[in-house]
């Protein structure tokens, strides 16, 4: 299992890819629009109390089937992940990526 956080995800991504990507699983663009409110600061307000930032969960795991000690399927999958966010302008906080593997022998 490869636990993976990203630096800044929110930050960096390109919102025209967003809303394209929204678009084209069937989405119509005003709504993504409105979805996403751009241009707008985002904060979270309960009675009097309001929040200096929004926080967003930007994390996401692979995981991977390693069988008589072949790599190659797993390796694959993370090489794949690692295109995917250069494809999207994100960058992997590798202080916060962590692997872990599971034997079940």
């Amino acid at each position: 299992m490869l636990f993976i956080g990203y630096s800044s995800a929110f930050n960096t991504i390109i919102p025209s890819k967003r809303v394209s990507k929204l678009v084209d699983l069937g989405l119509e663009t005003s709504i993504c629009s409105w979805i996403f409110l751009t241009g707008r600061p985002q904060v979270v307000r309960i009675g009097s109390h309001t929040s200096s930032s929004l926080i967003y969960a930007d994390d996401t795991t692979i995981l991977g089937l390693i069988t008589d000690n072949n790599e190659t399927a797993y390796r694959e999958e993370v090489k794949a992940l690692n295109s995917w966010c250069q494809d999207n302008n994100l960058s992997l906080n590798v202080s916060k990526t962590k692997e872990m593997i599971v034997d079940y022998r």
